[in-house]
């Protein structure tokens, strides 16, 4: 009889795994478990081995994101929507350090690659909600604005999560999406009210 798989222990190597590579620690089985109360054999029963832990501690990254920004309950103001999303992500980033990097280490395989996709849907259907409500032009392409936007806030994480900027510097959000959304057709004064409000 198959024994249960405990979703704890599955956690614990993911982060311990996370850490280490962090750390830049040298990760063997042995050096993985040691001081976690589990066994090498773990590793195997819950990943089928070391290639396949890091397949998951990547894909965590990502699953994580993804259901903090599901979190998300929309207004009747798109535009600021877009910066909340914009500031969970920076805040999913804050709160899980470790797996953050990992997340887009393209080396690692991901376990779902369209599981990682589905943390952009979100700003992407938000896009398509301001264009439909006439904060942005008509034609708008959803997905390019998305992007471009997701790439404010992956900067602005990655270079105050990861140094050299302090924290303080994710101020300079507001700035950067209400010249990106004004360049997509928001009117200015609305548009940094909207985007302060959702960043905030």
């Amino acid at each position: 009889m198959a024994r249960t798989k405990d979703p704890g222990v599955r956690a614990l190597l993911i982060e311990r795994a996370a850490q280490m590579l962090r750390k830049r620690e040298p990760i063997t089985l042995r050096s993985l478990v040691a001081g976690t109360g589990v066994s090498t054999m773990a590793v195997y029963t819950y990943f089928d081995g070391i290639d396949g832990l890091w397949k998951a501690v990547r894909q965590e990254g990502f699953t994580r994101l993804t259901g903090v920004l599901a979190g998300l309950a929309p207004t009747d103001d798109a535009v600021r929507d877009l910066a909340a999303l914009g500031s969970a992500y920076v805040a999913n980033a804050a709160a899980n350090p470790d797996l953050y990097r990992v997340m887009f280490d393209a080396s690692v395989e991901l376990e779902d690659p369209a599981g990682a996709d589905a943390g952009l849907r979100p700003l992407v259907e938000t896009v398509a909600r301001a264009t439909a409500d006439g904060r942005f032009f008509a034609g708008t392409d959803p997905l390019a604005l998305a992007t471009q936007s997701w790439a404010i806030g992956h900067g602005l994480a990655s270079l105050t999560i990861n140094g050299p900027l302090p924290r303080e510097a994710l101020g300079y959000a507001v700035p950067m999406l209400t010249a990106l959304f004004v360049q997509a057709g928001d009117e200015p004064d609305r548009c940094r009210a909207s985007v302060s409000q959702g960043w905030g």
